[in-house]
């Protein structure tokens, strides 16, 4: 569904317009509201329910009953929230009954997170062992010993953010090449949590005595983004590209991560003129934020589509892969040694 992916920015925009004319509705609006209100509760119901879940699916180019339900059900719980009870009571039943299904599907959840827990151990046995950068010794753990399960997935993406936020201050910092120090990564990265916290204060103070409840969501929204904020520049320090055997190991932070099978590199591309080509949407680029703009100094065409880890756990294909390291000369040494090496044993 190629028209799909190039209107994303459309499906987005309708999106955030219909949840936030619902929110300013029912949060600033109610003196506008008719007197029989019972239409215009229907038409937010139909909005959050049914056509905000369908945009997101748009937005997100990924379509399942799965999604569609736990989206509806999500809009049900926020309906609560939204809507003050005496409107919303002739349609109480259809949101009790969201939330049923809902609750059904997470006592299915349940039983996939106890599974996992009882790996746990396990889980953690295998990464201490491991000699790879915890962030992928975690992911190599998590696919020996459970089943793929996307929740899963966003609950061990979690638990890595909250890892590296917290416990990860005291790891030594492993060998090996990294991306981000000729960069302004770290200056983007307090930037960005120093203008968090001041626009926590200042928006939470005042949107307390007014809105409450989008308070609240605001402030767990950017408690949370402090979090990742601080949790993915430990992994850009802690995770440096890394060789082991025939596989190159890449991330950057915990935004996107890969494993690199040397073999299936078809051509390293190091021409300019190509490097400073806009890139194609078949490339990913691990490539660090910075002040200015700044270009790869190797574009790998792969074989085959090359598999990249998302944040929360979920991964994309890709035919190209452009890298800017701190050392370009002996990062390109290792893949053209390795890829000697390989031609060698055959």
């Amino acid at each position: 569904m190629t028209w799909i992916t190039y209107t994303k920015p459309l499906w987005l925009g309708l999106l955030l317009l219909t949840v936030l004319s619902n929110i300013w509705l029912y949060q600033f609006g109610t003196h506008i509201m008719p007197t029989d209100s019972n239409g215009v509760v229907l038409g937010s119901l139909i909005d959050l329910l049914i056509v905000a879940p369908l945009m997101l699916m748009l937005y997100r180019n990924r379509f399942s009953w799965k999604q569609a339900i736990l989206f509806s059900t999500i809009g049900c719980v926020f309906v609560r929230f939204l809507i003050p009870g005496h409107l919303l009571a002739p349609y109480a039943t259809i949101t009790w009954v969201g939330i049923a299904i809902e609750g059904s599907l997470v006592v299915i959840e349940l039983f996939l997170l106890i599974r996992f827990i009882t790996y746990f151990p396990r889980i953690i046995a295998y990464v201490k062992t491991s000699s790879l950068p915890i962030l992928f010794a975690f992911s190599d753990a998590l696919d020996k010993h459970v089943r793929k399960n996307p929740i899963i997935h966003v609950l061990c993406s979690e638990l890595l953010m909250l890892y590296y936020a917290f416990a990860s201050w005291k790891k030594p910092i492993p060998h090996g090449i990294t991306l981000h120090k000729k960069s302004s990564f770290v200056a983007f990265q307090l930037m960005m949590i120093h203008a968090i916290v001041i626009e926590t204060i200042g928006i939470h103070y005042w949107l307390h005595e007014k809105a409450l409840i989008i308070s609240l969501i605001l402030l767990a929204f950017n408690i949370y983004s402090v979090l990742f904020f601080i949790a993915d520049l430990q992994v850009m320090r802690l995770t440096p590209s890394v060789m082991q055997g025939q596989t190159v190991y890449l991330s950057l932070g915990l935004m996107k991560r890969a494993k690199i099978d040397v073999a299936m590199i078809e051509e390293i591309i190091e021409d300019d003129a190509l490097l400073q080509r806009k890139k194609t949407k078949d490339t990913v680029e691990f490539i660090t934020r910075d002040f200015e703009k700044v270009y790869p100094d190797i574009v790998l065409k792969m074989r085959e589509p090359q598999k990249v880890t998302l944040a929360m756990g979920f991964e994309k294909h890709y035919h190209y892969v452009a890298i800017k390291t701190d050392d370009p000369h002996a990062f390109k040494a290792q893949l053209l040694h390795a890829k000697e090496k390989l031609l060698a044993q055959n």
